[in-house]
């Protein structure tokens, strides 16, 4: 009994995002068809370190592949500066849902990355004018990358308008993707401005304050409780997708104004998984739409999925013996 050790380099050579972005669409699906099992995110809050653990477990059905895990992630925003550590690290159990066996020990902190751009991806393919072709990022930290790389996998990205603080992150940037796309900082309101923008802050006020008259937003910074991004009143006039309603409303882009009692459920368009099925509409017409992500659990063992898969097929990783086969 073998159990597949996936390191960072190993998961990066196992992703192919088309692949994933088809996996993770269809684990929306198969949530909102009933064919997946997803129990409440749970946290562990280390107010003491500005930090978190989040317990993430899922089953999902799909129509051609069914698959079961569980990601141990973290969220430590003094980590970059003090610690030298990224924010977000995670670890991933990804199972058989038959016999249990624990098929593969991998890098949850690459696979987090990837299932969010996954995430916006799909919201995108759904929600953006069809034309859109210019993408504004707030936040040139590593989720930045993703999002771009999946984002331009279901758009033809031309322009991308990169907006942080930090001069040396938006250098960073430059030198990544600056031979392959036409970028170029620019302030908050100039990215928000895009066909496309994706908000990739932990901030706690809202720093988006005006959109394009037919921007769509992923929204995927707020992932907690009073983690807020975007003015009230751009969210007031929107229409609003979510990912689950239980985490939105908890910890999601809408939190903050729902609280304040700003939002309700008639501001809610439908979930992401409606829209895939067909249940709700996607883009009809002109207007803001909002994509309001706080990650599920489906996402990451639908990432977990294919990048176990592929590297099976192409010898990737390390084979060790993680539990033993007494009965």
């Amino acid at each position: 009994m073998q159990t597949l050790l996936l390191d960072p380099e190993d998961v990066t050579a196992s992703t192919e995002m088309a692949e994933v972005i088809d996996a993770v669409e269809a684990a929306f699906g198969a949530y909102a068809r009933g064919n997946t099992q997803m129990p409440a995110k749970s946290y562990i809050d280390l107010a003491q370190y500005n930090g978190d653990f989040r317990s993430m477990p899922a089953y999902i059905d799909a129509e051609d592949w069914e698959a079961a895990g569980i990601k141990w992630v973290n969220s430590h925003a003094d980590n970059p500066a003090k610690h030298d550590l990224p924010t977000v690290m995670g670890t991933m159990i990804y199972s058989d849902p038959e016999t249990a066996v624990p098929l593969a020990l991998l890098d949850g902190t690459g696979l987090t990355r990837l299932r969010t751009g996954g995430a916006a991806a799909v919201a995108t393919r759904y929600l953006a004018p069809e034309d859109a072709s210019s993408l504004g990022l707030v936040g040139a930290g590593i989720q930045a990358y993703t999002q771009l790389e999946a984002i331009a996998s279901v758009r033809d990205i031309q322009e991308v308008v990169i907006s942080d603080l930090r001069e040396d992150a938006i250098e960073a940037f430059l030198a990544e993707f600056g031979d392959e796309f036409d970028v170029r900082e620019g302030s908050i309101a100039e990215a928000a401005h895009c066909d496309i923008v994706s908000t990739t802050t932990p901030v706690r006020d809202p720093i988006v304050t005006e959109v394009g008259p037919n921007t769509h937003i992923n929204a995927m910074g707020a992932d907690a409780p009073g983690k807020n991004e975007i003015a009230a009143e751009i969210l007031q006039q929107a229409t609003i997708v979510i990912d689950d309603y239980e985490q939105c409303t908890h910890s999601g882009e809408i939190n903050v104004p729902w609280a304040a009692g700003e939002l309700d459920d008639e501001d809610i368009h439908g979930e992401l998984g409606d829209i895939v099925t067909g249940t709700v509409s996607g883009r009809t017409d002109e207007g803001v739409t909002v994509f309001d992500s706080t990650g599920l659990a489906i996402q990451d063992v639908a990432a977990a999925h294919v990048i176990y898969e592929h590297a099976s097929e192409h010898g990737i990783g390390t084979e060790f013996a993680l539990v033993g086969t007494d009965t």
